[in-house]
């Protein structure tokens, strides 16, 4: 059965602007779709609990909606909790999905949004399908509609949250990275080359070793100052492939 989420009472701009938290923000909204006089657009949002999902659903529907009131906010939800009684420390086994919808009067409607985020298995949401109802019954239409909707803002949600990881895997990495070069350097720095235990015997290596070192030292500078002179340019392992 469908769950309403809509609280009870009158909602406005001024109870959120009331609130110390920003007001929610859409991940995506999708293009409209025009029917016979009916108008559907979907709109997604970041919600990892069912509180955060009923915040975004009225923001949607009294404040932004609030000029031109939608006839129906058909919602869908799945949010990764913690099961009662766990710490999270037990790792993935400590957490749930727990999923809900609801049609707002267009019966049937949610169940059809949460098969779409269930196949595109997006988690931590809330997708609303809104619809502006033409004065013309549409039938079995009016469900390709609002699933092509949920899939549009489905699709740009999964794709950011694949760029956040990746981003993040990077950062990870680079300071990995960082790190190890770090170590390295200190321990070379602990290890000086023994130059006194040959130099006074070969005094010709001694002055070609100098000379390399100084071609590399002017080598780096130049590198360095480009780099100063010169916006970023991609390597090739980062450029991405056809």
């Amino acid at each position: 059965m469908p769950t309403d989420i809509t609280p009870a009472g009158q909602n406005t701009l001024d109870s959120f602007v009331q609130h110390s938290r920003p007001p929610p923000v859409p991940v995506a909204i999708s293009q409209e779709i025009r029917d016979r006089g009916s108008t559907f657009t979907a709109t997604i949002y970041r919600a990892s609990t069912v509180a955060e999902v009923q915040r975004c659903v009225k923001y949607l529907a009294k404040v932004v909606h609030g000029p031109r009131l939608a006839s129906h906010e058909i919602s869908a939800w799945r949010c990764m909790v913690l099961k009662p009684g766990k710490s999270g420390l037990g790792g993935p086994d400590d957490f749930e999905i727990i999923t809900g919808s609801n049609d707002d009067g267009e019966k049937w409607a949610g169940s059809k949004i949460l098969r779409v985020m269930e196949n595109q298995s997006i988690i931590d949401a809330v997708v609303v399908v809104s619809r502006w109802y033409g004065g013309t019954m549409l039938g079995p239409a009016r469900f390709t509609h609002i699933e092509t909707c949920a899939s549009e803002v489905c699709r740009v949600f999964k794709k950011n949250e694949e760029i956040a990881d990746c981003l993040s895997t990077l950062t990870t990495l680079d300071d990995i990275l960082a790190d190890l070069r770090a170590e390295l350097t200190e321990k070379r720095a602990l290890t000086e080359p023994d130059y006194a235990s040959w130099i006074e015997s070969d005094l010709p290596r001694a002055r070609r070793l100098i000379k390399a070192r100084e071609n590399a030292i002017k080598s780096v500078k130049l590198a360095l100052r480009k780099l100063n002179e010169e916006p970023p340019k991609q390597s090739e392992e980062d450029k991405p492939r056809a």
